[in-house]
């Protein structure tokens, strides 16, 4: 008698991400979700980004200033989706990149979408699986990273800062999206502290709750469109996010966040006035220049 054939067991990333591969398998299929962040944003949305994400031009345009990237250094994008931000950036700073994202598909996805933001360039560019608590990526391999919408319920917030903290190399800066519900106390000193980086940049977004209303209202106005050409699951996915979500968008505050790691350590510092024998410590002026409103 024939046995039935083995059917292995997903890995624990496997079912994590199989959501998000749902969800950019069925979005390949249609530019319906497209124009729906499309309508939501207006004139501020990225067309070629097409990113599933609050990602809009002043986002990019910020970002761009934040890094303060030099060209042919390493730039990585955590959570990368099917990749338009990071290559995006890449392209315009002329720097590598290197992206990672749980979902096979949108890694598949961003690969494919090397040529037409590099050209002939891709060697410059490549794409991984890999979860943001731990990223395969060697230390201080990287001199910028972005990481956009990727934090959200279920993540170790703070092991996710260690883990690209690690990626730093001195002098680098990591910039990323953060949200907070109304009256919740922010921790993004603590844990940025804890992983060895400073606070330089706090940029308000206070479009950011708008424009997800809108996406959300988008979708539930559009439900039946979704179905038919996203299919039901999919569809009845957007729609449980659309109305759990809508509730808690009233008070929400969205920042970007940068942070730094600075070429000499607090240690050093010490070590370096000591031998001068003087009481102020070297890169004093450098390291307040940028202060976190408290």
């Amino acid at each position: 008698m024939n046995s039935a054939p083995t059917v292995p067991t997903p890995t624990p990333g496997e079912r994590r991400s199989g959501p998000y591969d749902a969800f950019h398998s069925a979005r390949a299929r249609t530019d319906l979700t497209a124009r729906l962040y499309a309508a939501a944003m207006g004139a501020d949305y990225p067309a070629e980004v097409c990113a599933s994400s609050s990602c809009d031009w002043p986002l990019l345009g910020l970002m761009t200033a934040r890094l303060r990237m030099s060209p042919g250094q390493l730039l990585v994008d955590a959570g990368c989706g099917t990749g338009g931000i990071g290559l995006w950036l890449a392209r315009a700073l002329a720097v590598r990149l290197e992206g990672f994202d749980l979902s096979p598909v949108a890694v598949a996805q961003a690969t494919d979408r090397r040529r037409h933001f590099l050209g002939d360039a891709t060697a410059g560019a490549s794409f991984r699986v890999a979860e943001l608590e731990d990223t395969g990526l060697p230390d201080g391999c990287a001199h910028g990273i972005v990481c956009v919408n990727t934090l959200g319920r279920g993540v170790d917030k703070a092991a996710v800062v260690r883990e690209l903290a690690r990626l730093l190399a001195p002098g680098g800066r990591l910039v990323m999206t953060r949200s907070l519900r109304p009256s919740a106390t922010p921790a993004w000193a603590e844990q940025a502290c804890a992983a060895g980086l400073q606070i330089e940049h706090l940029d308000e977004r206070p479009n950011e709750p708008t424009m997800w209303e809108r996406l959300y209202r988008l979708w539930i106005t559009h439900a039946e469109d979704l179905r038919r050409e996203l299919g039901e699951d999919q569809a009845q996915s957007m729609l449980r996010e659309a109305h759990q979500m809508l509730p808690t968008l009233s008070g929400r505050r969205a920042v970007l966040l940068t942070l730094h790691r600075p070429v000499t350590t607090p240690a050093a510092w010490d070590a370096a006035a000591r031998m001068a024998g003087s009481g102020r410590r070297p890169g004093d002026r450098i390291a307040t220049t940028g202060r976190a409103p408290q």
